[in-house]
């Protein structure tokens, strides 16, 4: 099968946390990777498709904690998919640097 993904994807094991927007209670989660486009989250959440998210994260080389917005794009088993939006520069720094 040939891979569709617009980005190479790095395997990481992460905390992370996920919350619906604009008012969803924030759920623990696990970031199984990662790549520029958006991660795949272990959790037990099972939000529904096309459902929009903040996945909470600390990037390297940035102050604080990062509020990635993103949407849900498929569930499975043991987790989801998040497609990111628009992300800002500081995003986008942090996350090029997790993916060295």
């Amino acid at each position: 099968m040939q891979e569709k993904r617009k980005h190479p994807r790095k395997v990481l094991d992460i905390p992370v946390g996920l919350a619906a927007i604009p008012d969803g209670e924030r759920i623990a989660a696990i970031c199984h990777d990662v790549s520029l486009g958006g991660m795949f989250l272990l959790t037990d959440a099972k939000l529904p498709f096309g459902t929009l998210v903040h996945v909470y994260v600390s990037l390297p080389r940035t102050e604080g904690e990062a509020a990635l917005e993103g949407t849900v794009r498929w569930v499975k088993g043991d987790g989801l998919g998040v497609q990111f939006g628009l992300l800002g520069a500081r995003e986008t720094y942090g996350l090029m640097e997790l993916l060295r």
